[in-house]
């Protein structure tokens, strides 16, 4: 139900265009932050790949620390393909948080021609660069042994996130809303938003089917869905099921007020249109 960036400009153009198309929505700012603790090792990319080759297995995951250091190499020069030709600096922090980092690693390495647009200088030897390996401190084992080889390192990054809530019921508006998301966060996000956001216009539709044309207690009603509680909707895929709370349900009631399909009054709920 909710969409959550650290990008201002992925806010604001998010949410024009949920304003273009009728959605309601709302925005909280809060300050927010990444964390990584763990080991950095220093040195040329041959240089980190033996230190972690000489590593005692007993006391560090050598075999996933050496994944993600063939992963970190991938990701150098994927960046480096990049720079050849020159790109600009938000255009290649779009490719994720690691490309910050290997942009700064290059740039204290004086590798970088700065401006609108980035390039890497003509004439630099990527061999001889010194790089920042981190693995997170859980791969170590024995922290007073791996000291010896890798420094602690520990990166906090305090920047403001902003949370775009989805205040939709309606199926239709719902849809419209996870398509233009599709722009804007990945499919992960998009499918748990996506499933939340159907699964409370589901039980918004199956309350005012309860309701019919008479007028109940609030009470009666939440307590009759949560007597029925979980919900197991049949798909052509499978079967959906909802586990949901009381104050859910009472939200739902809030919501379905709020866009005029229900009427509250002391205590008792009417049904006023369908969704």
């Amino acid at each position: 139900m909710r969409f959550i960036t650290k990008s201002e400009a992925i806010k604001d153009a998010f949410i024009s265009e949920l304003r273009a198309g009728g959605i309601s929505f709302d925005v909280k700012a809060r300050p927010g932050y990444d964390a990584f603790v763990g080991y950095s090792l220093e040195g040329t990319l041959d240089e980190i790949g033996a230190k972690i080759q000489a590593m005692d297995g007993g006391v560090v995951d050598r075999e996933l620390i050496m994944e993600g250091f063939l992963t970190f190499k991938e990701e150098i020069a994927r960046m480096l393909e990049r720079l050849r030709d020159g790109e600009h600096f938000e255009a290649l922090l779009g490719e994720g948080h690691w490309a910050g980092d290997i942009l700064d690693q290059l740039a204290r390495n004086g590798a970088l021609d700065l401006g609108d647009v980035i390039r890497l200088k003509e004439g630099v030897d990527v061999s001889k660069l010194r790089f920042q390996f981190k693995f997170p401190f859980e791969l170590a084992g024995n922290p007073e042994e791996i000291e010896k080889t890798a420094k602690q390192f520990a990166f906090v990054d305090l920047i403001m996130e902003y949370e775009i809530e989805i205040k939709e019921i309606s199926i239709e508006r719902i849809n419209r809303a996870v398509q233009i998301a599709g722009k804007y966060f990945d499919e992960e996000e998009l499918l748990e938003a996506y499933f939340a956001l159907i699964s409370r216009g589901i039980v918004a539709n199956e309350i005012l089917k309860a309701l019919g044309k008479e007028r109940f207690s609030v009470d009666d009603i939440v307590r009759s869905f949560m007597h029925s509680a979980p919900l197991e909707i049949p798909t052509e895929r499978g079967t959906l099921v909802i586990v949901y709370t009381e104050e859910a349900v009472r939200e739902i009631l809030r919501l379905l007020e709020k866009d005029k399909y229900v009427d509250i009054k002391a205590g008792k709920v009417r049904k006023l249109r369908s969704l």
